[in-house]
């Protein structure tokens, strides 16, 4: 059999790390070979024991595995590899990788059904509420996928030079694209409900141990099936992001490349905030329920709010003269709420509830890091409000845990605060850069969550191990471990991950330059 998604998918990412790291130990890029710049993903899907994928005929001999677009026998026998020029050649490895890709995600999806939901014991324990939640409308998006793969084939079928892909990702993605965000903005539900029928229904946890077993699953996870979709629609921007690195400029192939990134980014994007406005209405809810107001009361819950950052921190208590006292006493705990417009002081007091002492708009807020000041003030800094609850300005001396702690603090509190390098939308020459080479999931509202082969701008780092970055493909920020990465030091490489992105989102900075010039009149 053919390679699963999951594995498809991990290979694939595995094998652009190590592009990467081979071009960033060359002096020049250039000098690396066509094949070994080429991240791959093609691997030839075969038919599952039920329902038979779509195939792409290039690859129906099952008895052969093809890694490259160059490497298929019809190909290599038509002399078209003489003829190309060697962007081109790349151009087409990019548009294969993103059919056959397809395919085996269209693979995986088909097992989710047949083997998962579709499993009749399966179905005797679920209530169908329950099934409901589980699968959501995982047949809506398989169908919308095996629709898609087949126009893909059949543009495949055409001729052995791919003319183009991205103009039937665009019509897709327009068209039926939609179910993804139905499926993905369940997904805070579907884990929820996941881990609940593992807890209380004995026979459930038995018969998915059992599917999880078959031979057919390759070792994976039932729940490695269920964020398929999630993980499709943006590994698919970043396909659609591939190609149009490789393309002409000022083409038509261009042109087509970023209508259809440009409408994936709006999928992708719909996805996300679907998932975070489930997640956020409880969040809020369960916030607004452990505050009390010692001062006028602010209505917490609004669609337009969410959390940021939460935690302790301690607070000089005193005149700032009395800094220079090295004794724990000088400090109590507080406990802070930071919103995306409202920050919010409290002292914890007995049940789990917080009892407010202090607001401020978050736009109100200013913060100054002190130095050299020893070690019983390591890593303390200012907190202003400008306005505060009482509609005057207060200043907080607060000292955090550590040096990463306090400037995680500091970034969250004073978004636009200058970090130590600056940032993708400065469009500077050169700055720090580093690769995910270990998938991160965030634990904090101000973590980033990692995928392998993400690329960031280093926008500061602490250090007990800590970065703060700034994703290249879609300018997404936050902490995470240096441990997961690699920092890339060629320079002619960086500046090459800063050119193909700059290139991706110009079409992103002419909609922000003439938004700006109408704002100007």
């Amino acid at each position: 059999l053919g390679l699963l998604y999951q594995e498809y998918r991990d290979k694939s990412t595995r094998q652009e790390i190590e592009t990467r790291r081979l071009q960033d130990s060359q002096t020049d890029p250039e000098e690396s070979s066509p094949s070994e710049e080429t991240p791959s993903e093609a691997e030839p899907t075969s038919t599952t024991e039920n329902k038979a994928p779509p195939q792409i005929s290039l690859l129906r001999n099952s008895n052969s595995r093809f890694n490259l677009w160059q490497d298929l026998p019809e190909i290599r026998s038509s002399g078209v590899l003489s003829i190309l020029q060697p962007d081109e050649i790349k151009l087409q490895e990019a548009m294969f990788e993103l059919v056959t890709s397809e395919a085996s995600y269209y693979k995986s999806l088909n097992l989710l059904v047949s083997h998962f939901m579709e499993n009749e014991r399966l179905k005797k324990i679920l209530h169908q509420s329950e099934a409901h939640i589980l699968f959501s409308n995982v047949l809506d998006v398989m169908a919308v996928s095996e629709r898609f793969l087949l126009d893909l084939e059949q543009r495949v079928e055409e001729n052995i030079v791919i003319s183009d892909v991205c103009d039937i990702v665009y019509q897709h993605t327009v068209n039926h694209f939609s179910v993804y965000i139905t499926y993905v903005s369940n997904q805070t539900y579907q884990e929820r409900a996941y881990k609940q029928l593992l807890q209380d229904k004995p026979a459930f946890r038995e018969v998915i141990s059992q599917l999880e077993l078959d031979p057919k699953c390759k070792g994976l996870s039932f729940s490695s099936f269920l964020i398929l979709p999630f993980q499709r629609i943006t590994r698919l921007k970043l396909l659609v992001q591939n190609i149009l690195k490789k393309v002409e400029e000022k083409s038509d192939r261009e042109s087509t490349a970023l209508d259809a990134h440009k409408e994936l980014e709006t999928v992708v994007k719909a996805c996300n905030e679907g998932v975070r406005k489930m997640s956020r209405t409880e969040q809020m809810i369960s916030i607004q329920k452990k505050l009390e107001f010692k001062i006028k009361s602010v209505p917490i819950i609004s669609h337009s709010r969410w959390l940021l950052k939460q935690g302790e921190l301690q607070q000089m208590n005193g005149p700032k003269t009395s800094r220079t006292l090295r004794t724990k006493k000088l400090f109590r705990e507080i406990y802070l709420f930071l919103f995306n417009d409202l920050l919010v002081i409290c002292r914890q007091i007995p049940g789990d509830k917080y009892q407010v002492f202090d607001s401020a708009p978050r736009g109100l807020l200013r913060v100054e890091e002190l130095e050299d000041q020893g070690q019983s003030l390591a890593n303390v800094f200012i907190l202003r409000l400008l306005e505060n609850a009482d509609d005057r300005e207060a200043s907080y001396m607060l000292k955090a845990s550590s040096q990463s702690e306090m400037k995680r603090w500091m970034i969250s509190l004073a978004p636009n605060r200058r970090t130590k390098f600056v940032s993708f939308t400065s469009r500077l020459v050169d700055c720090p850069q580093i690769q995910c080479v270990h998938p991160y999931v965030a634990q904090q509202p101000d973590e980033l969550s990692l995928e392998l082969a993400d690329v960031l701008n280093i926008l500061d780092k602490t250090d007990d191990g800590w970065i703060f970055g700034e994703r290249l493909h879609d300018q997404e920020r936050g902490w995470f471990p240096s441990s997961m990465g690699e920092e890339i030091l060629n320079p002619k490489i960086r500046a090459q991950n800063l050119k193909e992105c700059f290139r991706v989102h110009k079409s992103d900075d002419s909609q922000r330059r003439k938004l700006g010039s109408r704002n100007r009149q």
